[in-house]
């Protein structure tokens, strides 16, 4: 792909009039019936402009092109349709595509002369649009004014693109080359899916209407629960049916995932593990200001204020005597939060840290605010929108998403519970909720007052969530201030000889999973560690930006040049991060993280690991880092360059690994 972009670059280079010819003959098919739907000029034209800013093409020859293709191509359609009338369209290829006639008719009708300029930028009627000017006897000097007008805009929206594309890959460096031939790759695809999918919509849809239609035929000819049961579903005059489908859908959804969430808290899977690495990443990425944020948020779902809410609601439904209503809504936020309650108490799983909470509010699995707060808003969100117009339900849905995701991400932020409590929550308040609209749906309600509804709620909202603000705000900064990892200290000697088994055997990443072992325990100071392994070719990572990351696409960059992708471990990111080149283009990395571990209570205990990596090069166009699965020979390379220290050896061994850990501290 790199040779055939040269060779393409070079010939345009030697023969730049070619390219201009091109542009304007691309230019000239947009405007042309059926064959500016499928030739795709625009994109070749915005690619060809990119060469501008190397010096391949010159601008004004381009943008001169482009103009002059535009005008052209539409006065040609303008004539045959000038010429022919609508003779013209009971011949091929017009014959083959009624639909795209219809809409490029219609749409002339609507918008008159000006629908010659409008035309250029709109998709689907743009190639259509002069011919029917012609067949419908649009005077040519009005055309022609239009038409010139809108390439004179039409072009430098194409040319303009292009060469800022063109300038900003020249910007990249070595790495230019590279990512124009995958941006390339990437537009080819992304087009050739779209054009797929066009394919298959015009095939598949006749299809899917037909079995539809057979298949409601066959559930009228049968008089069986599962006939009526598709009578039912594909009948147009009851779209409750299809919402029931869906509601089962979401409700069998909710279920699955809250009860795998359970099995793996109960069992220990890896998701608890994740819990605790999100925990302590997402502690140490907090801030004041986003601590203040974040705690306004959880108020908003505290208890008093969900009471509060659901009161006010219920007194409006109660005022309008919409009694069912009131019932439902009662049973979908006290339903929701005593079964979160009963949950709570069978498993007594403990928080995540020490919060000050008592009862069954003390303990953590599902979060009580996510699954409340789900509950109510989602089933205030769906009475509201039953009662509005159809275009306003999704700002409804988008509303209530957002404030239930917000109350429920502020619980995760402040460490008020584990990942897998929010989901659980989430999902729990799921089930519950799509099964109270369930039984909701089966019979019509009276109107509520959508507004009204959701008036009394917001009201009761900003009064309820404002004062819990007011009295709590100060209590609650204190109650969720970030809970800082207590180490443990034990004596030197106690380290070397057992101590050091109860630092983690394995890297554990965000999600839980078991990754390469920890084959390094260093006790000291990592400036003195780094000093020595620098007499011996280490050095620091080179650190992780946009600028450095383009090494990965620029070609002949040794792999010890390149960044090093961060590693979690147990939610933290290494402390020190140093390689070494090996050969042939190879590196080793070495990481270390905190282990929360001192000895003689002054002297820190890091934990880490060595990996072996190797670039590996991908047609020239990107740069991969596969990883060795050998522990032993890395971990050896660094003992080799350290003073003095202890092996160990742990039962737990894997395959590349032979169980050892190196025990290595600071002189005296």
């Amino acid at each position: 792909m790199s040779g055939l972009l040269h060779g393409i670059t070079g010939y345009i280079a030697a023969n730049p009039h070619f390219a201009y010819a091109a542009v304007l003959l691309l230019a000239l098919s947009e405007s042309l019936p059926v064959i500016g739907a499928v030739v795709p000029g625009s994109g070749v034209i915005i690619a060809l402009s990119a060469l501008v800013p190397g010096g391949t093409l010159k601008f004004w020859p381009m943008l001169i092109a482009a103009l002059a293709g535009a005008v052209i191509g539409d006065g040609f359609a303008f004539w045959l349709g000038h010429r022919y009338h609508r003779e013209i369209l009971t011949r091929w290829p017009l014959v083959r595509q009624p639909d795209a006639v219809a809409r490029a008719e219609t749409f002339f009708t609507r918008h008159g002369d000006k629908s010659v300029f409008i035309a250029r930028f709109t998709p689907g009627v743009r190639a259509v649009i002069p011919l029917f000017a012609g067949i419908l006897g649009m005077r040519a000097r009005r055309f022609y004014f239009a038409n010139i007008l809108s390439a004179l805009v039409w072009a430098p929206a194409h040319i303009l693109p292009g060469v800022a594309v063109g300038a900003s890959f020249g910007m990249f460096g070595a790495a230019a080359e590279p990512l124009a031939i995958l941006a390339l790759l990437l537009v080819v695809l992304v087009w050739l899916l779209l054009q797929a999918v066009r394919f298959l919509s015009r095939r598949a849809y006749p299809l899917l209407h037909g079995g539809l239609v057979r298949l409601r035929l066959w559930a009228a000819g049968r008089d069986t629960a599962v006939a009526r049961g598709v009578s039912a579903l594909l009948d147009p005059d009851r779209p409750e049916a299809r919402i029931l489908l869906l509601l089962g859908v979401l409700l069998a959804g909710a279920a699955w995932l809250f009860l795998a969430i359970l099995e793996d808290v109960v069992s220990g899977d890896p998701l608890v593990r994740a819990d605790a690495a999100i925990y302590h990443a997402l502690q140490g990425l907090r801030t004041a200001t986003g601590d203040r944020v974040m705690i306004s948020f959880t108020e908003l779902g505290d208890t008093v204020v969900v009471i509060a809410v659901t009161a006010a609601v219920f007194v409006y439904l109660a005022a309008r005597r919409r009694w069912r209503s009131a019932a439902y809504w009662l049973a979908a936020v006290a339903g929701a939060s005593a079964l979160n309650t009963v949950i709570k108490l069978a498993l007594h799983r403990a928080r995540p840290g020490e919060l000050l909470f008592t009862g069954a509010s003390a303990f953590s699995f599902p979060s009580g605010h996510s699954t409340a707060n789900l509950a109510m808003y989602g089933f205030l969100g769906f009475l509201a929108a039953r009662e509005v117009r159809p275009a306003l339900r999704p700002a409804i849905g988008i509303s209530v998403i957002t404030l239930v995701l917000l109350i429920a991400g502020s619980r995760l932020y402040l460490g008020a519970h584990w990942f897998s409590d929010v989901v659980a929550g989430l999902a729990f308040g799921t089930l519950w909720l799509a099964m109270l609209m369930m039984f909701y749906i089966r019979k019509p309600a009276p109107p509520l007052g959508a507004w009204g509804l959701l008036a009394t709620a917001l009201v009761a909202l900003g009064l309820a969530g404002g004062a819990n603000n007011l009295l709590h705000h100060v209590s609650d900064t204190t109650r969720y201030a970030v809970q800082l990892q207590q180490g443990q200290s034990m004596p030197r000697a106690t380290w070397l000889q057992s101590g050091w088994r109860l630092l983690p055997t394995w890297r554990i990443d965000l999600g839980g999973e078991t990754e390469e072992p920890l084959t390094l325990q260093w006790a000291g100071n990592l400036d003195v560690l780094a000093q020595d392994l620098g007499d011996q070719g280490w050095q620091p990572a080179p650190a992780l930006s946009p600028a450095s990351a383009l090494g990965y696409f620029a070609p002949g960059v040794a792999a010890a040049d390149l960044p090093v992708l961060p590693r979690f471990s147990g939610g933290q990111l290494p402390a020190i991060v140093l390689v070494r080149a090996t050969v042939p283009d190879g590196r080793m990395v070495l990481r270390l993280w905190a282990s929360g571990l001192d000895v003689d209570a002054v002297t820190p205990v890091w934990i880490g690991s060595v990996v072996e990596e190797h670039a590996r090069h991908m047609a020239k166009l990107m740069t991969v880092i596969d990883t060795s699965p050998d522990a032993d020979a890395p971990r050896d390379a660094v003992v080799k360059s350290l003073p003095s220290g202890q092996w160990r050896t742990r039962p737990e061994m894997a395959a590349g690994w032979d169980g050892r850990v190196w025990l290595g501290q600071a002189p005296p």
